[in-house]
């Protein structure tokens, strides 16, 4: 399969101009933070070299004028201030509809580039600096005069496979001042040992220019890492300059040292190994890989299962094997789809700064636990119902600067947004220091849509679940942001299409915190097999905290409070067969199975214990998406289906059940 360039360049943009602009709101947050201007124009410049080389003109040409502007900043002749941040934001977002639109928003450039030189300007016109114009002007310090520099290079080997033109790095050497060159050859082997690939000329560059170091520095921003370069003046000017052709004699003290990244061993490129130590593998062949491997899972259980029923050794030898070589593919390849949830998070700094500015709200985003992975699929189904989340956070959690005053909070308002391991899941909370929610009004709205009688006891975290309720909405007030009751409830589809639960919190006046927990892979999990009657289930075994055998007093009680007492916690727990309509007679021995979910525990009574297995998880047909108890269907190694139970459902059903359970007795007591 032929890879087109312009879809290459178009991956590697993403990435710089993401880059660009985490660089630019960490400006904003820290305008003094060293490194970050120099992080935002290496992204510019190598956006503009490589858009001109893939013929990406409109790019290139606005980038340039993007990057002339913001070299003052560079150079310390303006200052950064949230205005500037504002608008480099915007030029940032116009070059990502250019990258992905050619030839459709040219002229929505101009006016962003004319604001961004107003500020500019401005503010080089109030420090007394001449204005941004050519270049000359802005390399060329009043006083200055001209100074003669050596300038000796070597690129890595592999910078001609990467797309880097010498020439043109010798065209920006030659803007600076007249200045002469000389290829080198002394490090160019043997015809039968050269890689075609490779690149071993040196070159030598006398330059004259009044620009200082940092200026001929710039020409080599994003390549100087990993190079070998030498910048020198030289005593005595132009006297010194060599031969364009290189064949003036050179002394031993004048050679330039051969670079060490330009040639490896054997006369290979020594930084070639370097750039394939990571690979841009497309999503559908991962997505592929691991449908693959589930099938591989499915087939060695099988295997297992006629091996078991034998007695050939040899063939039981050869099983293991397989299962262990099957169970290292499985955890190999789900390693390959875990994915950062930084990159992720980074989206959301964004948004909470053109919020900020919209409502006129000042917020503090704190992100921690950015290091924590998650399935790849599940990570790109988050990224909409955060955004729905953090918006509600910062436009309905968070109070005006005026009010956050008169109740006695800092002006500026905070929203974390937090990831942490929870056994085999991850919960992602989004805490806010706002008002908190209004459970009184809740509940008032609630009784006004007919979701609940009138006078109805509800403890609050039932009462807050009503917010993901489609249109349901207590804002006093419509506005831009949110409002409408639209958003939540898709929220909580995707999350329990994710296989994952909410949870929200909240203290009145203190804030609130929404968490999602999530499991890390959507594919093949460790599951507990169980039976109910003549039908087998999964339960994921992260879920599992232990099994217990259920007492034979509590068993035959049909009726009453279902509890067991579990080291002196109360656990209210689910009779399966009960759930499932079981027709058979149940086993005299019944086993209680305790799962959690965040701080909830509910046990599942199930007559059999089968033992735990490697669960493919498949998806359920839309016939039984409305199936809230099931969250899949597995599989097993004789080729029947088990069923995966949903254990945060089945977690928040035990414990409303007891609710109105208590409730009712509660009522016929009185």
């Amino acid at each position: 399969m032929t890879t087109d360039p312009a879809d290459t360049f178009r991956q590697e943009a993403r990435d710089l101009l993401e880059q660009l602009e985490q660089a630019l709101l960490d400006l904003d947050q820290n305008p003094n933070g060293d490194g970050l201007v120099d992080t935002a124009f290496r992204a510019l410049h190598t956006i503009k070299g490589s858009g001109a080389m893939f013929g990406f003109t409109e790019v290139s040409e606005f980038v340039h004028e993007f990057e002339t502007a913001f070299d003052h900043v560079r150079k310390g002749r303006t200052r950064i201030s949230a205005e500037l941040v504002t608008i480099a934001l915007n030029a940032k977002d116009h070059i990502a509809r250019l990258i992905a639109e050619p030839g459709q928003n040219t002229a929505a450039g101009e006016p962003i580039l004319k604001s961004l030189c107003a500020i500019v300007d401005s503010r080089v016109d109030d420090a007394g600096l001449p204005a941004s114009g050519s270049p000359a002007a802005d390399e060329v310090k009043p006083g200055q005069t001209a100074t003669t520099w050596r300038v000796t290079f070597g690129l890595p080997g592999d910078a001609l496979v990467l797309g880097t033109n010498p020439v043109l790095l010798l065209d920006e050497l030659r803007a600076l001042g007249p200045c002469a060159v000389a290829a080198l050859t002394e490090q160019i082997p043997p015809i039968e040992e050269i890689e075609p690939e490779a690149c071993y000329l040196i070159w030598d560059v006398v330059l004259e220019t009044a620009a200082g170091r940092e200026a001929i520095e710039d020409v080599f921003i994003f390549l100087k890492d990993d190079m070998d370069l030498s910048i020198a003046p030289i005593e005595g000017g132009r006297s010194a300059r060599p031969s364009a052709t290189g064949d003036e004699p050179r002394t031993e003290s004048q050679a330039a040292p051969a670079p060490k990244a330009a040639v490896g061993n054997a006369g290979k490129p020594a930084a070639s190994e370097k750039a394939s130590s990571s690979l841009r593998v497309p999503a559908e062949r991962l997505d592929e890989l691991m449908d693959r491997v589930g099938e591989l899972v499915i087939a060695q259980a099988r295997l297992s299962q006629i091996a078991a029923a034998g007695d050939d050794l040899n063939l039981k030898s050869v099983v293991e094997e397989i299962e262990r070589l099957t169970s290292g593919l499985r955890d190999t390849t789900m390693g390959i789809r875990m994915v950062p949830i930084g990159t992720l998070f980074g989206r959301f700094r964004r948004l909470v700064h053109d919020l900020s500015d919209e409502l006129d709200k000042q917020v503090e985003f704190l992100t921690s636990g950015e290091e924590t992975e998650l399935d790849k699929t599940v990570i790109e189904r988050l990224a909409d119902p955060l955004v729905h989340i953090i918006r509600n956070a910062v436009d309905h959690g968070l109070e005006t600067p005026e009010r956050r005053g008169s109740a006695g909070k800092a002006a500026k308002g905070t929203v974390r947004l937090a990831a942490v391991h929870t056994g085999a899941e991850v919960a992602i909370s989004i805490t806010d220091d706002g008002a908190g929610l209004d459970a009184d009004r809740i509940r008032a709205k609630a009784e006004e849509a007919g979701l609940i009688p009138a006078d109805s006891t509800l403890p609050e975290q039932e009462l807050y679940q009503f917010i993901f309720n489609p249109g349901f909405s207590t804002a006093s007030e419509v506005t831009s942001v949110s409002g409408r009751g639209v958003g939540m409830d898709v929220v909580k589809r995707t999350i329990e299409g994710l296989r994952g639960t909410i949870d929200v919190s909240s203290k009145p006046g203190e804030g609130t915190t929404v968490t999602l927990r999530l499991p890390l892979t959507l594919a093949i999990i460790e599951g507990m097999l169980v039976r109910v009657g003549a039908g087998r289930y999964s339960i994921p075994l992260s879920a599992v905290e232990e099994c217990v055998e259920l007492p034979a007093s509590v068993a035959a009680r049909d009726r009453g409070r279902n509890f067991l007492n579990i080291r002196g916690n109360l656990v209210p727990f689910l009779r399966l067969r009960e759930l499932f309509n079981t027709s058979t007679s149940a086993e005299l021995h019944q086993k209680v199975v305790i799962v959690s979910t965040g701080e909830q525990q509910v046990g599942l009574v199930v007559d059999q214990i089968l033992g735990n297995n490697q669960t493919v998880i498949k998806s359920l047909s839309k016939l039984h998406s409305d199936v809230e108890t099931f969250s899949g269907a597995t599989i097993l190694g004789d080729g029947t289906v088990a069923l995966i139970l949903d254990v945060g459902h089945l977690v928040r059903f035990g414990h409303s059940f007891e609710d109105r359970l208590r409730s009712e007795q509660t009522g016929r007591a009185a």
